[in-house]
C-alpha cells in the first residue's frame, strides 16, 4: 500500500490547489453566484436548466441535472431539468442522419425555449457537438453559461464560460461537478426559501 501513498498525496494535493485557485479568483465566484441568479429567474418564470456534456461531462450532465429532479440537500418539489442525449433512440437517429456534431442542437432547437438555461459542460471548450447546440442556443435566445477548462476553447467565443483554472480534465471535472454541486445548493435553498 506505501507504494501508492505518494501518488495518491500528489492526486489529492493537485486537486486541493485548483480548488483554492478557484476559491481564490473572485470574478471566478461572482460569475458562479451570476449564473446561479440566472437559473432560478428562468426557474421562477418557468422554464428549465439544460444540461449537455460528452463523456464525463455527460455523466456531469446527467448528475447535476437530476439534482434538480430528484432532490439535493432537502425534500421538496422537483425543478425543471434535462440533460440532452439521454435518449439513446434520438442520439442514433440523429447522428446517423445528419452526423454526431448535431445531436446535441436537434434535440435543443426541438425542446428549449426563450426562457431557459442551457450549461454545456466541456473540459477542452472545443466539442464541435456543443458547439453547434451553443450556436442554436445563441439563435434562439437561450442564455447559455459554459462550465470548461482553463483556455476556455473555441466556446469561449460564443458565450459567458466559467472557466476552471486548470489544463488537466481530470482537475477539471472534478472542479466542474464541485461548482454544480454549488450551483444546486444556491438554487434549491433560494427557490424554497
Amino acid at each position: 500500500m506505501d507504494a501508492y501513498s505518494e501518488a495518491i498525496r500528489r492526486q489529492i494535493d493537485a486537486s486541493i490547489a485548483v480548488k483554492q485557485a478557484v476559491l481564490n479568483d473572485p470574478q471566478l465566484i461572482g460569475k458562479i453566484g451570476i449564473l446561479a441568479e440566472q437559473s432560478l429567474t428562468a426557474l421562477r418564470a418557468g422554464g428549465k436548466i439544460i444540461f449537455a456534456g460528452n463523456g464525463g461531462s455527460f455523466a456531469d450532465a446527467q448528475h447535476l441535472s437530476a439534482e434538480f429532479t430528484s432532490r439535493f440537500q432537502f425534500d421538496r418539489a422537483p425543478l425543471a431539468s434535462l440533460a440532452l442525449g439521454t435518449n439513446s433512440s434520438a442520439i442514433s437517429a440523429i447522428g446517423n442522419d445528419y452526423g454526431y456534431d448535431q445531436v446535441f442542437s436537434r434535440e435543443l432547437e426541438a425542446i428549449a425555449k426563450p426562457g431557459d438555461i442551457f450549461i454545456p459542460i466541456t473540459t477542452s471548450g472545443n466539442s464541435p457537438n456543443l458547439l453547434a447546440a451553443v450556436n442554436v442556443a445563441r439563435t434562439h435566445a437561450i442564455a447559455t453559461v459554459c462550465l470548461t477548462g482553463h483556455t476556455g476553447g473555441k466556446i469561449k467565443a460564443l458565450c459567458d464560460c466559467i472557466c476552471v483554472p486548470s489544463s488537466e480534465t481530470p482537475r477539471i471535472q472534478e472542479c466542474h461537478i464541485l461548482i454544480g454541486h454549488i450551483l444546486c445548493g444556491l438554487i434549491e435553498r433560494h427557490y424554497f426559501a
